[in-house]
């Protein structure tokens, strides 16, 4: 039983790690169309009025792409807690792409909280 939970774990892992990759792919590439928009636009001369809407559409797809990236972020936290959940806490699911994962911001015994680290208590002076 364990051996097949560690095997769908290594499936979803992959499917996360995919999903994760082409995410922030899609948020690269429209970061670098909305900055070559102004460059092209100044680059033939053309008014600071040309191109303003798609310039504003491209923007708009950026944060709605922050978003999703915040999104999955989340769903990484969460599927962390179910590994954990399902007795695979120990296991590492490495990224066959993305190479090593970082390591956790947090101490070993707390739950993984995403961008923020681990306080410790001080000793009174």
């Amino acid at each position: 039983m364990l051996k097949q939970r560690r095997m769908i774990a290594e499936q979803v892992a992959a499917a996360l790690f995919e999903a994760e990759t082409a995410i922030d792919n899609a948020l690269t590439k429209t970061a670098a169309l909305t900055g070559a928009m102004p460059a092209m636009r100044k680059g033939v001369g053309a008014s600071a009025l040309i191109g303003q809407d798609a310039l504003e559409r491209a923007s708009q797809a950026i944060m709605a792409l922050a978003d999703a990236r915040r999104a999955i972020v989340e769903t990484h936290k969460e599927l962390s807690i179910v590994q954990t959940q399902i007795g695979l806490g120990a296991v590492t699911m490495t990224d066959p792409v993305g190479g090593n994962k970082p390591p956790p911001m947090f101490a070993a015994d707390e739950q993984p909280q995403i961008g923020r680290r681990a306080l410790r208590a001080v000793q009174a002076a």
